[in-house]
């Protein structure tokens, strides 16, 4: 008798759904669109500042920067229509998200300290909730199947839902940074954590 086939989904639990796309880090001074694109400034060897957004380039004598604001401020620009002061930065300096496709898992994830270069923003693979320590404010995705529903924030850590699920509130990145600069609490939605993942 020979032996049975191997399971393709042995690794895959049934319930889980795929991760999500992870988000890549590419370099301002490629050809990619900026305009409202989610940036990151520094400098390699020293460090990096994320949570912000960009504007097209602007050219002055013969250097390129990059007008890069707050997430907040963007938010609030772009809902209240006012404008918000944007420091330029030099392009060489900033480097943009952008959603990177599916790659295969050729090992699993090793425990411990994962060391990086300083030489670029490091690659975030997506990341369950249900193995987070914390995610209250943390940018979130939520897979239905295979869609993917992005620009999402928790805004509850991990509690056990009315039909016994263990849940995570979520409300539209929008109404997170709306509540801040009006105090208007944002609407929110209770996602079964198994279909969330930090970005």
């Amino acid at each position: 008798m020979s032996n049975p086939l191997p399971d393709p989904f042995a690794d895959q639990p049934d319930w889980a759904p795929l991760p999500p796309r992870p988000i890549e880090v590419v370099p301002a001074t490629g050809r990619v669109e900026l305009r409202g694109r989610r940036v990151l400034v520094g400098l390699p060897g020293l460090g990096w500042r994320g949570d912000l957004r960009a504007d097209e380039r602007v050219v002055q004598g013969s250097r390129t920067y990059v007008p890069v604001i707050p997430e907040h401020e963007w938010y609030r620009a772009e809902s209240e229509q006012v404008e918000v002061f944007a420091p330029l930065m030099p392009v060489e300096r900033v480097w943009v998200e952008t959603i990177g496709q599916h790659r295969p898992s050729g090992r699993p994830p090793e425990a411990g300290i994962r060391l990086v270069s300083l030489d670029a923003p490091a690659r975030r693979p997506p990341t369950p909730v249900f193995e987070a320590d914390s995610v209250t404010g943390r940018r979130v995705v939520q897979m239905t199947g295979t869609t993917e529903q992005r620009d999402l924030r928790a805004v509850t850590e991990t509690y056990s839902g009315a039909d016994g699920d263990i849940c995570v509130r979520v409300a539209p990145e929008l109404e997170w940074y709306r509540w801040a600069w009006r105090g208007q609490a944002p609407s929110t939605l209770e996602v079964p954590v198994h279909l969330l993942w930090l970005e």
